[in-house]
Parts: structure tokens; C-alpha cells; sequence
């Protein structure tokens, strides 16, 4: 049971999943991806649980609803949650609004162990007590208890109507404040233009509104304190680089449209051995010869050309990758670990902190091992991204305390 005295401090644990394919496919889908999900909230054992989702409700989220609401009530319910008596659920479902639309979905879970938590209320600026589970959902930007906020149009006008945001939420564990952002970056539109210039111009504009969201969370509205950025940065390898690096032996061929003379393919061959084709390079397509090279060693050969973050090397900090690419899985739940041939596998789905929030993570490393930072379902279809998830512990007097509130937090008016 969580909060058994072997280990000191509280429990948490931090889950981010792109679950679009599960509401495409869900008969097939979300029952494999909630067992592997139970699996390790019962291996794990938090007291204090996030959830961040990315596409929720899909593609077509008005045809989804009914899948949503099931994925709700069965996360909320089941035997593997059952000892989590609080919970906070918000859900942007404001699907027709194509000015505030993010899909996004944030689940916290609290343990019944769990004596003390409070969450801030964004607009009395004051920290309020958590009791019973409550579940928000379709205008989000009424609700006091978080900052949701959607890329303006301008940062990715190639895309007509994108659904990249964030949503931040502020929480208060054992007299330890930290702010929890749900995130969602901007996708590549195209594995040729990606691979013309390095770094691309996608990573450029995932460094522009990740800079914006980490510029918001640290301004002068709110005391400032610990954070963790989760979600699909949709970070992606160096493509001319990997490119370069996988075929340094291949001779390319252009294929350029009959009518614009544009460019649609590119083919590289081996140089010799029959001119065999190594990758075939469209749009929407990324056709290599060997997927082993992907998950090796967990691909992490790969990593030096994973280097969107460094540009924010002073402001995120990131645990070691020890696991394979999180993008793009075959969506064929048969295939549990096969890519699928449309994007350069990449680490899309990321746990991000900032400095302090380092700090409070490892300071529990240094108690003894109790810090882990992996990928849910490595052998299972869990759609075409594998959560990822960090499991640590906040020791007692870690982190900033959340001292202009004391009074609040321990008015005698809150039962206990």
C-alpha cells in the first residue's frame, strides 16, 4: 500500500500520453492501454498522481464523446484506482471553439494516505483544500483553479486550425508548492521541409511557444515556484543530420511534381550493392530499410541528434533517456513495437522541470534509488505514442514552502 514507512517522503508519479488513437480505435485500444497504465500506478505506488493527455477525445472529438466519457468513468472507478478518494479532472471539450480548442486533458489523482493537498485558485490567488472528485470540462477558461491558454494562429500558419496549448495547474503537497503544465507543441508538416535546413524550421517554432509558456509561468502575477512541463513537445531529431548520418554511403534522387516542378521524394541509395534503396523520403512518409536502429540499445545512438532542448538548457532540465523513441508506433495493436513509416522515430513526450524542481527530484535520488524516468507498454500497442512517465518522491521539508499562504493552509475551519 502507498505510504508504508520503508520509504520516507510522499509518492508521486507524472504521466503524459498522446491518446488520440485511443478514441480512434478504441475496442482495440484503450483496454490494452489502461492495463499497462494500472500496471504501473500498482508498481509504483503514488499518493499523488498527474495525468496529462494530448489529442483527447481524437480526431473527430465530437464522435468521440461517447468513448471520452467511458475512458472518464473508468479511470475515476476502477479496482486500480480505488484508493484514490480525490481527484481533479479537466477536460477541454470546448471542440467547437476554434479560438480556444486544445484537446487537452489533465487528470490528478490524490491517495487516500494522503492527509494535507491544496490547489491554487488562480483568481482569489489563495491555495484551497482538496476533498471528493470533481470533474471539469468544456469552457475551462471560467475555471479559477488553472491557466489554459492556446497558441495564437500566427506561430504555425501553415496549419488552418491547430489545437496546441497548455494548461497550467499550481498544487501544494506536504507544505511544498509546484505548478504541473500540460503542453502541446507544434507537429511537423512535412518531412521534406524539415530535412532542408538544420535545425528546422518546425523546432524553431516549438522553441517560440515553449519559450512564451515558460515566460508565463514565471511572471510577476504569482509567487514563483517549482514546475514541471509535460506533454508532446513534439520534439524532433535533427532530420538533415540523421539523414546524413544513415545514409553517408547513399547517393539521393530527386522526384519533383510533373506540373510545379516541386519536390515530393527523395530516394537514397546504396552506392554500390544493386543501387538498393535505404530511404525513401516524402511529406508524409519516412521509409528506412533498418527499424532496428531505432530500438537498439533504445536508440540511444540517436540521441545526439535529439537537441531541440538545449536551447533552453538554463531554464529545463531532463533526466537521462533511457528508452526508445516514443513516436510514431504502429496504431495496428498487433504491432506493439513497430514504427510506423510516416516520421523519423523521435523522443516527442517529454517530463521537463525547472532548476528547483530538479532539486525536489533529486534530492529523493539521494535518499536511495526511488527515481525513475521510462516509457509505459514498450511490448504493447498503446497507439502511435508510448506514454512516458517519472516516478519520484517529495521528502519531507524539500522545495519551496508555501509560506504566503500558511494561514490559509491551516485554517482550523478545514477538517483534516
Amino acid at each position: 500500500m502507498a505510504g508504508k514507512a520503508a520509504a520516507p517522503g510522499t509518492a508521486v508519479l507524472l504521466v503524459t500520453a498522446n491518446v488520440g488513437s485511443l478514441f480512434d480505435d478504441p475496442d482495440n485500444l484503450q483496454k490494452n492501454w489502461l492495463r499497462e497504465f494500472y500496471q504501473v500506478v500498482h508498481t509504483h505506488k503514488p499518493q499523488f498522481m498527474a495525468l496529462h493527455c494530448q489529442e483527447f477525445g481524437g480526431k473527430n472529438y465530437e464522435a468521440s464523446m461517447s468513448h471520452v466519457d467511458k475512458f472518464v468513468k473508468e479511470l475515476l472507478s476502477s479496482d486500480a484506482m480505488k484508493e484514490y478518494n480525490r481527484a481533479r479532472v479537466y477536460l477541454d471539450e470546448n471542440y467547437k471553439s476554434q479560438e480556444h480548442f486544445t484537446a487537452l486533458g489533465s487528470f490528478y489523482f490524490l491517495h487516500e494516505s494522503l492527509k494535507n493537498i491544496y490547489q491554487f485558485d488562480f483568481k482569489a490567488k489563495k491555495y484551497k483544500k482538496v476533498t471528493g472528485k470533481e470533474i471539469y470540462s468544456d469552457t475551462l477558461e471560467s475555471t479559477p483553479m488553472l491557466e489554459k491558454e492556446k497558441f495564437p494562429q500566427d506561430y504555425f500558419p501553415e496549419c488552418k486550425w491547430s489545437r496546441k496549448g497548455f494548461i497550467r495547474t499550481r498544487w501544494c503537497i506536504v507544505d511544498c508548492a509546484f505548478d504541473l503544465v500540460n503542453i502541446h507543441l507544434f507537429h511537423d508538416a512535412s518531412n521534406l521541409v524539415a530535412w532542408e535546413t538544420s535545425p528546422s524550421v518546425y523546432s524553431g517554432i516549438r522553441h517560440k511557444a515553449l519559450g512564451y509558456v515558460l515566460d508565463r509561468i514565471i511572471d510577476q502575477r504569482f509567487e514563483k515556484v517549482s514546475y514541471f512541463v509535460f506533454g508532446d513537445f513534439n520534439f524532433r531529431l535533427d532530420s538533415k543530420s540523421v539523414v546524413e548520418t544513415l545514409c553517408t554511403k547513399a547517393t539521393m534522387q530527386t522526384v519533383r511534381a510533373a506540373d510545379t516542378n516541386e519536390v515530393v521524394k527523395l530516394i537514397f541509395r546504396e552506392s554500390d550493392n544493386d543501387r538498393k534503396v535505404m530511404l525513401q523520403l516524402e511529406k508524409k512518409l519516412f521509409d528506412y530499410v533498418n527499424q532496428e536502429v531505432f530500438r537498439d540499445n533504445n536508440g540511444t545512438a540517436l540521441l545526439e541528434f535529439d537537441k531541440e532542448l538545449s536551447v533552453f538548457k538554463d531554464r529545463l532540465y531532463e533526466l537521462d533517456i533511457s528508452f526508445p523513441p516514443s513516436y510514431p508506433y504502429s496504431e495496428d495493436a498487433r504491432q506493439g513495437e513497430q514504427y510506423m513509416n510516416t516520421r523519423c522515430p523521435a523522443w516527442c513526450d517529454r517530463i521537463l522541470m525547472s532548476p528547483s524542481a530538479k532539486e525536489l527530484v533529486l534530492r529523493s535520488e539521494s535518499e536511495e534509488k526511488v527515481v525513475t524516468y521510462d516509457h509505459i507498454g514498450p511490448n504493447v500497442c498503446m497507439g502511435d505514442h508510448k506514454p512516458v512517465f517519472l516516478a519520484f518522491r517529495i521528502m519531507p521539508g524539500a522545495g519551496k514552502r508555501c509560506q504566503r499562504h500558511e494561514r490559509t493552509l491551516r485554517e482550523p475551519s478545514l477538517s483534516p
